[in-house]
C-alpha cells in the first residue's frame, strides 16, 4: 500500500497532460481486455441448434445480455456510493468471475450452459463504472474518456477477429474459444489495471472548472432525478435505440456481413478501426473547448448528425448507391457517433454545466439498465414477432427507426437542455442584483 501511495505521488509529479495520456491508455486497455471475456463468444455462429423456435446463439446473447442489464440495474447504486479505494479490486475480482463462466460454458454440454452466459455477463456490467470512476471529474477528462470510449468500437471487432483466428488457425472449438480467447488477455488486464491505479487525485483545479465528483445516497439521486427529469427521460429514449441498434451490430455482426454476403475474418476490426480513429478525433476535440454549456450543446449535435448519417447510409444503400461495405461503415459511424457521447462526456458535461455536485456512474447506469433491457426486449420480438427475417435486414430496418425517433428526440433534448440553462442563468443573474 506504502509502494503503492510512493509510485501514485511520483505520477502526480509529472506534467498533467502526461499522466493524463496514461490514464486514457490503461483505461482504453482495461477495457479492451473485459471485451475479451465478454464478446469473444460472438464470434462463433452455433449453428444448428434451436430451443422453443428460437435460434440457440439468440439465447446466448439474450442470457448474457440479461446478466449484464440486472449488473446495471445493481449498478446504479453499487457504481455510485463505492469506495474508490475499492476499484482495482472489484475490476479483477468481477473479471476473474466471468472468466470462470466461459469455462463453465466450454464444459456444460447445450443447452445447459446458456445459464453461463447469464453468469458472465452480471460482473462485466460494473466494469464501464470503475473504470470511468478512475477518469470523471478531470479538465482532461474528454481526451481521457474519447479514449476510453473508443474500445467500446475497436475492442468488439477486434475480439471477434481474435476468436475467429483462433478457430480458423489453431482449430480450437467454438465453445472453448471464448475461454481461450480471455486468458490470452489475463496478462495485460493486471497490467492496465496497475496503471489505473497509479492515477493521482483530481486536483483542486479540476474541481473548479469540472465541479467535485462524490458517492450520491438514494436521496442524493432522487434529487438529482427530479431535478433533471424531462432531459434524462428524453435521454433514456434515445439512449435504449442507440444501445439496441450498437447491441444487434455487436452480436449479430457476423451474421450480417454473411446476409451481405461478405466472409472475411479482418473486415470486423479494419471498419471499425477507421470508425474508433474518426470517433476519437471528434471527441477529443471538446476538450479544446472551456465552456461546458457549449460543449455539452456540441456534443448534442454529435449525438443528432450520428442518427442522421446512420439513416442516410440506410437510405443510400436500399437505393444501390453505396455498396455494402461503404453502408456498414457509415451506419457505424453514425451509430457511434451518437452511442459513444453518452458513454464518455455527455453526462460528464451535463453535470458540469449545471454546476451540480454528483457522478456520472449513477445517471449512466441508469442509462445503461433501460437500454439493454429495450436490447432484451428487441431480440424477443424479432424473434417471436419476425423470425424469418435476416440480421442485416433487421439491422436496416432499425437504423432507419433510430434516425426518426433518436434524431427526434436529441433535438427536444437539446431544447430542454438550453432551456433549463437560460432560465437558470436569469436567476441566478437576478439574485446578483438582489444581493449586490
Amino acid at each position: 500500500m506504502q509502494l503503492m501511495e510512493r509510485l501514485r505521488g511520483r505520477v502526480g509529479q509529472w506534467p498533467y497532460s502526461l499522466h493524463s495520456v496514461l490514464a486514457a491508455l490503461a483505461a482504453f486497455g482495461t477495457y479492451t481486455c473485459m471485451y475479451a471475456f465478454r464478446k469473444a463468444f460472438a464470434a462463433g455462429t452455433y449453428t444448428g441448434h434451436q430451443y422453443f423456435h428460437i435460434d440457440y446463439k439468440v439465447w446466448l446473447v439474450i442470457a448474457q445480455v440479461l446478466g449484464y442489464t440486472l449488473s446495471k440495474f445493481y449498478g446504479i447504486r453499487f457504481i455510485a456510493e463505492i469506495n474508490p479505494r475499492n476499484r482495482a479490486k472489484s475490476i479483477l475480482l468481477l473479471i476473474g468471475v466471468s472468466w470462470l463462466a466461459l469455462l463453465g460454458f466450454a464444459l456444460i454440454p447445450a443447452p445447459y450452459n446458456i445459464l453461463m452466459l447469464f453468469i458472465n455477463g452480471f460482473p462485466l456490467g460494473m466494469i464501464w463504472g470503475l473504470v470511468f470512476g478512475y477518469l470523471e471529474g478531470r479538465r482532461s477528462t474528454e481526451f481521457m474518456a474519447a479514449v476510453l470510449s473508443i474500445s467500446l468500437i475497436f475492442a468488439s471487432g477486434f475480439v471477434k477477429t481474435v476468436g475467429r483466428t483462433l478457430m480458423s488457425s489453431v482449430h480450437v472449438n467454438e465453445y472453448y474459444m471464448p475461454f481461450l480467447t480471455g486468458a490470452l488477455f489475463v496478462i495485460p488486464l493486471l497490467l492496465f489495471v496497475f496503471c489505473l491505479e497509479l492515477m493521482p487525485a483530481p486536483t483542486e483545479l479540476d474541481k473548479q472548472l469540472r465541479v467535485e465528483r462524490k458517492p450520491m445516497s438514494a436521496d442524493d439521486r432522487k434529487k438529482f432525478m427530479m431535478r433533471f427529469l424531462p432531459g434524462i427521460v428524453l435521454t433514456l429514449i434515445i439512449y435504449v435505440m442507440l444501445t439496441m441498434m450498437r447491441d444487434i451490430r455487436d452480436n449479430f455482426e457476423v451474421e450480417i456481413w454473411q446476409g451481405l454476403g461478405i466472409k472475411s475474418n479482418n473486415i470486423y476490426a479494419n471498419i471499425d478501426a477507421v470508425i474508433s480513429i474518426i470517433v476519437l478525433v471528434a471527441m477529443s476535440l471538446l476538450i479544446l473547448i472551456r465552456k461546458n454549456i457549449f460543449a455539452f450543446k456540441l456534443i448534442h449535435f454529435l449525438i443528432i448528425g450520428g442518427c442522421i448519417l446512420a439513416g442516410v447510409a440506410t437510405v443510400l444503400f436500399d437505393l444501390k448507391l453505396i455498396n455494402p461495405v461503404t453502408w456498414m461503415t457509415m451506419a457505424g459511424l453514425g451509430l457511434y457517433l451518437g452511442y459513444v457521447p453518452y458513454n464518455a462526456i455527455f453526462f460528464e458535461r451535463m453535470i458540469a454545466s449545471f454546476n451540480y455536485k454528483s457522478n456520472v456512474g449513477f445517471v449512466m447506469y441508469l442509462a445503461d439498465a433501460m437500454g439493454y433491457l429495450g436490447s432484451i426486449s428487441v431480440l424477443l420480438v424479432k424473434e417471436f414477432l419476425k423470425p424469418g427475417i435476416s440480421w442485416d435486414i433487421f439491422f436496416k430496418n432499425g437504423l432507419l427507426t433510430l434516425a426518426v425517433i433518436g434524431g427526434t428526440g436529441a433535438v427536444l433534448s437539446l431544447l430542454y437542455f438550453m432551456q433549463t440553462a437560460n432560465k437558470e442563468k436569469k436567476e441566478q443573474q437576478k439574485l446578483n442584483l438582489y444581493t449586490a
